[in-house]
């Protein structure tokens, strides 16, 4: 979960994202049960196990936040279970377990704290430590990524996943430093990206987006995003809600598409243009709100990593899911 306030070593405290807002989404009632699809400290599972005699379901691909998961579920014995695996492969996890069907899911996008404030896992551009980046314990690493990929899909893939104009200039400099030297700490990639960067009139770090780019694509999370966003519509029974928290565009323009589209609003491009499949025709959500939901004022000032959370929600209708979630592939292979 991306607002998290502890280290990887200690559960500490913990300060979830918009927790009165998700609550107020979910609306968690007795004998209900819910998925916590991107666990991490637990901030929202613990919400919804306090609010209601529920059952949660947390999944998450960190070895760390699965070992925090079971001592919370001592907390809450036979309410609270966490699994081990990606949220986009959710059905499968579940399955498993013997759930085929769920009342609310919640996704908290990006990283956790407990992830970025420990530099040996390599998240962040502050703190010195090894390239790697992985949420999970598996795949290649960031050293990987920034050692062999060629120049040009370095540059593509920091573009895209980073959306820095200083793409080309950051790989360039990046290929031509691992020919004297292999990159292998967090330091040494962050003062490349700086001495290729103009300064930002904002302030903002200039290495800032190409460890995002870098850590979206080594994770592939907006392949995850799409497969788990899917999932949820598969899982969900009608009534169902799905609250989704984003902190960058990239995935709150995937969230904002997905449920435009499954709730009907979407624009035909042009009069010129076919009509919508018929088997699509009926809405699988219903959104809730007016669009998107952005923390307080107050719940900024006290949490500063909440100022770019952007949370969606939608209610799941009676309609047929559109699709499976196994026929969205790895994105990175299209980078």
């Amino acid at each position: 979960m991306a607002a998290a306030t502890m280290t990887s070593n200690s559960p500490g405290p913990h300060t979830p994202v918009m927790p009165r807002e998700i609550l107020e989404v979910m609306a968690p009632r007795d004998g209900a049960v819910y998925i916590d699809g991107t666990f991490g400290a637990g901030g929202y599972a613990k919400a919804l196990l306090e609010a209601a005699q529920c059952t949660v379901w947390g999944i998450d691909r960190d070895p760390e936040a699965v070992r925090h998961g079971a001592s919370l579920g001592r907390r809450f014995p036979g309410r609270m279970m966490v699994l081990s695996g990606c949220y986009g492969n959710m059905i499968e996890l579940l399955s498993a377990v013997g759930v085929a069907g769920v009342d609310g899911v919640a996704f908290d996008l990006g990283l956790s704290s407990m992830q970025v404030d420990d530099a040996g896992r390599g998240f962040s551009f502050r703190a010195d430590g090894p390239l790697d980046m992985r949420m999970g314990g598996g795949g290649m690493t960031a050293a990987d990524v920034v050692n062999h990929l060629p120049e040009r899909e370095l540059a593509d893939l920091i573009y895209r996943y980073g959306e820095d104009r200083a793409s080309r200039r950051i790989a360039r400099a990046i290929v031509e430093a691992r020919g004297k030297a292999a990159i292998t700490r967090t330091g040494q990639l962050a003062d490349l990206v700086r001495g290729a960067s103009r300064r930002r009139k904002d302030r903002i770090d200039p290495a800032t987006r190409t460890f995002q780019a870098l850590r979206i694509y080594v994770n592939d999370e907006l392949g995850e995003l799409d497969r788990g966003l899917n999932a949820a519509e598969v899982l969900l029974a009608p009534g169902g809600r799905l609250a989704v928290v984003s902190f960058h565009s990239l995935e709150d323009r995937k969230v904002k598409d997905f449920l435009r589209r499954r709730g009907g609003v979407q624009a035909k491009p042009s009069r010129h243009m076919p009509e919508a499949d018929a088997t699509r025709s009926r809405p699988s959500f219903r959104l809730l709100g007016r669009g998107v939901t952005r923390p307080s004022a107050a719940e900024v000032a006290a949490n500063p990593r909440a100022r770019s959370a952007r949370l969606r929600a939608a209610e799941r209708t009676a309609a047929p899911a559109w699709s499976s979630p196994r026929r969205t592939g790895d994105t990175r292979r299209r980078s």
